[in-house]
Order: structure tokens, then sequence, then C-alpha cells
């Protein structure tokens, strides 16, 4: 069965495509070198871009590259032996087992990090390393040749920086038909249709009611309200007017207000007032009376109290110096 991709956001679509544009390369290089055969190397990472363009939309963006990688080397194409052509630069990997080899290239090809390379390679981390251990070139003595491997590295990297920008349009391209009768398959950056049928049914008719209806409702509703609450304020003023008991805490007018004249006063000024007035005058007429303000200094001089210190003079500002008292002595002398 074919995976169909998901109809997905064109946010989503963006970063599936600038995923897979950042990938292409190094993923085509690394496929290529694996079988030795270029076509069929563009064969299988085109169908691997349009399964993981299937699943991309349903796994987190930091999963992408761990499931890519992982559907590339699953493939059969890179995992059996096969007779392709290296070329002389590269020659070494054709003598390898297919297993070594595709360790070593997603390493220096694909810089995967371990632990994407375990779960590519469905191997622990000691398996991982043998294969690589397996993988690396040896000098005549049988020993790792870091140089080689060195060399090896540079030769995959400068073949992923030339790759032409030729071979990475071949794989946008649809397919060739099978048959006459089928149609071509569409490009894994082609953005999935939703060829779904209509769905059949009543055409639903748009709502044809006024806009005005709701706020003249609201406007009525308010008219009557008010004219409910002017009604029962009315009522229950002619309610407390009529004649009748009148309900606990109200109260009731009692008629109509009478305004009268109030009767002629007949209090009259007590007498000996005038009295009183003449001996207030008499009073402030006495010569002594200033002293009664001083009344208390007097008392407190009369029981023998201390006078206060005369501070009304003013006092020097300056000091006189102490040789100036002691010459004034001296001359009394």
């Amino acid at each position: 069965m074919t995976a169909v991709p998901a109809p997905v956001s064109s946010t989503a679509a963006g970063a599936l495509s600038a995923f897979l544009r950042g990938v292409e390369r190094r993923a085509l290089v690394v496929a290529e070198l694996q079988c030795g055969d270029p076509a069929r190397a563009e064969q299988t990472l085109v169908a691997v871009m349009r399964a993981f363009a299937a699943v991309a939309s349903d796994l987190p963006m930091a999963q992408w590259p761990g499931r890519f990688w992982t559907l590339l080397g699953q493939r059969q194409a890179l995992r059996e032996p096969t007779t392709g052509q290296w070329p002389p630069p590269l020659a070494a990997l054709g003598d390898m087992a297919p297993l070594p080899r595709l360790a070593l290239l997603l390493r220096v090809g694909g810089s995967l990090d371990e632990g994407i390379a375990t779960r590519v390679l469905d191997v622990d981390e000691e398996g991982y390393q043998r294969l690589l251990a397996t993988a690396c070139p040896r000098d005549a003595n049988g020993q790792p040749d870091a140089a080689a491997w060195r060399t090896l590295a540079e030769q995959v990297q400068l073949r992923i920086r030339d790759l032409p920008a030729k071979r990475l349009q071949q794989l946008a391209q649809p397919s060739a038909p099978a048959a006459n009768n089928q149609a071509p398959a569409p490009s894994w950056r082609a953005p999935p249709r939703d060829e779904r049928a209509p769905a059949s049914g009543k055409r639903r008719r748009p709502n044809t009611k006024p806009r005005w209806r709701g706020p003249v409702i609201l406007l009525i509703t308010v008219a009557v309200l008010l004219l409910a609450a002017l009604g029962w304020r009315h009522w229950q003023g002619r309610a407390l007017t009529a004649d009748g008991p009148l309900p606990e805490g109200v109260v009731g007018e009692a008629g109509p207000v009478t305004v009268e004249a109030l009767p002629a006063s007949d209090v009259r000024p007590a007498a000996g007032g005038d009295a009183q007035a003449s001996e207030d005058a008499a009073m402030l007429a006495d010569r002594d009376y200033p002293l009664l303000a001083e009344a208390d200094m007097h008392a407190w001089s009369a029981a023998g109290g201390p006078l206060p210190v005369d501070e009304s003079q003013p006092k020097p500002t300056r000091p006189e110096p102490v040789g100036a008292a002691l010459e004034t002595s001296a001359a009394d002398e």
C-alpha cells in the first residue's frame, strides 16, 4: 500500500519542505555511496521522502531526523549486498560489508550522533562501535589507519558539497507513469490534495433575518419595563392617599397644614439685672483690678518662693576676654 500524506497546514508544509531540503543532499550521497548505483539511490530516496511526508504531521519536529534516517536505513536497497561502482577515491567502500559501510556513511556523511545511528542500524552502542571499527581502514600492519579514515571522510564531505543542483531538482519531479492508464506519481513536495466528495444534503439557506430586529426588540422590552415601573409607583401613591389603615412603619398625610400666629409673650426681664451690671462696671473701674492678672505670682512670692531671674535685659553676644577681667582686678588692688 502507498502511504497517502494527510492534508496539513501551510505552516507545517513549509516546515516539512525546509527539513527535507536541508537533509536531501546528505541523504542522497549516503544512499548513493551505500548502493553504488546513483539511479537506485534516487528512487530509494524519493520513496523515503514520500513515506516520511505521510507521517511527519503526526510527529514532533524533534523526532523528524530520527524517523527520516530510520526510514532510509531500513530500506532493502541499503541493506542487501550489491555490486555497485564507486569512484576511485572511495573505492574502499566497495570492499566493506553493507552494515559497516552504512555505519561509516551515517557517521561521516549523515553526521548522525550515536543515539540516532544506533536506532537506524538497530544495534546497541557496543555493536555500533564494532561496526565502525570494522569499517575503519587498516594499514600494512593491520592497525587502524587514522590518515586513511580522515581521507575517506574528506572525500565523502567533498562529494556532498559538490553534488550538482540538477540532481536535487530531479528528486522533486514526479515520476513517470508505469502504464498508459496510470497517472504519474506526484512529487513529495507537491501539497496533498483533499479529493473527498462534497457532502450531500440540502443546502442551508442563509439567514435572511434583518439585523435591526434585535435592537428593536431590546428597546421595546426596556420601554415596557419603564412603563411598568411608573405604573407601580403611581399605584403605590394612590394607595397611600386613600382612606384606610396605613401599613406599619408608613407615615401618611394627616391633613392640610395650618398656620397660626403665636400669642404675645408675657415674659418680663428679671429684677436685679441692672444691679449686676453696675457691679461689673465698678469692678472694672477699680485701679487694683490689673493686679488680679498676676494674683498667682503674688501668691508664690507671699509663700516664700524664689523670685525668677529677670531675663528682660539683653545679654552680651560677645563675652569679655579673661585677660580683661584680670587686669581690672589688678587695678582695683
